[in-house]
């Protein structure tokens, strides 16, 4: 399969790309895209054929559910049954935006599309051309991140290419995307609501609109064997070719140990990279040191992360080591993410 690659560029040749696109997923194809978060893998929600080849492009477990995009929201009543006051609420609240709501669904949706589950998640993005080829598309797009199953999601096109050509009709240069992590899962089919996966709509922004929210235990310790209920949920995700850690203490010792595995790696023939921030960035010695940002600005360590997890595939580096951050706010899906790229091994110094 020859995959096209359309630039979108803002002027008047972009109409007829998306609606190209359009075409292919009405059809049973796969097109990739951007959204605000990272880029999707598009197929019509509302045929199981589509899903299946979602599944196959990707190499991804078919009882990982898939994410239905809505380019208005009272579509999600043509999907869900029956949409509580709650995801009213968040709809009014966070909508268009980087926010996943789980809720029953209806025969419409195939078992395909979620994952043999009785329940369907919803996300109404932002971006505007998602917006445009969810609408040419017919209105129901299931879309996970547009990367090969396990590796960092892409949020450039370039990253798309890499995993998808050849695999899929088409892809969708948007640019960079803005956020760089993927939407907040909310479960809203319990007598709670309960975050299944933090993202940029935080658990105390959900709080403010909804009152109690709780968080899924398995967010930051990994230890499920039950079936997914949501994206990213069971199954390793995020991770780079080589091997992965987060080293967490005291600032000076973290870099000091830090320093010391990378030494001893380096001995041994392995190629060394380091994830550290403005503050920390000159004190480390490896092979390949990159900064995700300032530790005062979490929106730019999210834009930064799944980057520098490509680029270090890119460089061909063996041994990885990170720094931890905060499990409040946003630092929760940032934390989330690392711990999923590390299978969750973590060094206390």
């Amino acid at each position: 399969m020859e995959t096209i690659y359309a630039v979108i560029n803002g002027d008047d040749t972009d109409g007829e790309k998306i609606r190209q696109a359009g075409e292919i997923l009405k059809a049973g194809g796969l097109v990739a895209f951007p959204t605000e978060t990272v880029y999707g893998l598009g197929g019509d929600a509302l045929n199981p054929e589509s899903s299946r080849k979602i599944y196959a492009a990707k190499g991804r477990p078919s009882d990982n559910p898939l994410i239905v995009h809505i380019c208005r929201w009272e579509d999600i009543y043509r999907i869900a049954d029956p949409v509580p006051e709650a995801a009213q609420r968040l709809c009014e609240a966070f909508w268009p935006g980087p926010l996943t709501m789980i809720l029953p669904k209806k025969d419409t949706v195939p078992d395909e599309t979620t994952g043999g589950l009785d329940t369907v998640a919803v996300r109404f993005p932002s971006h505007p051309v998602a917006q445009r080829l969810i609408d040419a598309a017919g209105g129901f797009v299931a879309a996970p991140s547009a990367n090969a199953s396990g590796k960092p999601s892409p949020t450039m096109a370039e990253y798309v290419a890499e995993d998808m050509n050849g695999r899929i009709e088409m892809i969708l240069d948007g640019g960079a995307v803005g956020i760089g992590l993927e939407s907040t899962i909310v479960d809203l089919t319990g007598g709670e609501p309960t975050v299944l996966r933090p993202g940029y709509v935080t658990q105390e922004m959900l709080e403010k609109v909804l009152g109690d929210v709780a968080v899924d235990r398995t967010i930051l310790d990994g230890t499920t064997a039950e079936r997914p209920k949501a994206p990213g949920m069971k199954y390793r995700h995020y991770a780079p070719k080589g091997d992965l850690a987060i080293v967490e203490g005291e600032p000076e010792a973290v870099t000091e140990y830090i320093n010391r595995l990378c030494a001893e790696a380096a001995a041994a023939g392995k190629k060394t990279g380091v994830i550290g921030t403005d503050e920390t960035f000159s004190s480390y010695a490896a092979d390949s040191v990159k900064t995700v940002g300032s530790r005062g600005d979490e929106e730019a360590i999210a834009r930064s992360l799944y980057r520098i997890l490509r680029e270090f595939d890119d460089e061909e580096v063996e041994v990885m080591y990170s720094e931890s951050f905060s499990t409040y706010g946003m630092g929760q899906a940032i934390m989330n993410r690392l711990l999923k790229a590390a299978g969750y091994r973590v060094i206390t110094v």
